[in-house]
């Protein structure tokens, strides 16, 4: 049954995916502006409500829907070939996704509580992240070497 759902599944993957990853290169950024351009309370508070909305109503969803039916797929008998290289790079750059996403998480925790203590060009370096995983998974997946 599955493998005749298996093209939904991965529409939905897709979705979910580019969903996760633009808030994974968003987050970061609106860390950026929050150090840098919230000399007010006023405005840190609207940076807080936009990274608390961004990480709850899109990229938790959006990480669970990935993760969910990227299993779901992996569960398809003969879909992959685990012994090739390609699974276990796409894994690894997949964890390491997740790092980064439970590392925004915790970063935007700590501005909540007020303790920020990284700059705005700890918060750009870290804003490559994201790109270099999502080299590594892209082209795990399309060359499957």
């Amino acid at each position: 049954m599955l493998s005749d759902l298996y093209l939904w599944i991965k529409a939905l993957h897709i979705m979910a995916v580019i969903a996760w990853m633009a808030g994974l290169f968003y987050l970061p950024r609106l860390f950026v502006y929050h150090v840098e351009r919230s000399a007010s309370a006023e405005m840190g508070a609207v940076f807080q409500t936009m990274e608390e909305k961004l990480l709850r109503v899109i990229m938790n969803p959006a990480m669970i829907v990935a993760w969910l039916t990227g299993l779901t797929m992996v569960s398809i008998p003969g879909l992959i070939d685990w012994s090739l290289i390609w699974p276990w790079s796409k894994f690894i750059g997949l964890i390491g996704m997740t790092w980064f996403h439970m590392w925004c998480a915790r970063r935007r925790r700590i501005f909540a509580e007020g303790g920020n203590a990284l700059s705005g060009r700890n918060y750009r370096m870290m804003n490559e992240v994201p790109t270099v995983l999502m080299v590594v998974i892209v082209l795990s997946v399309i060359v499957k070497f």
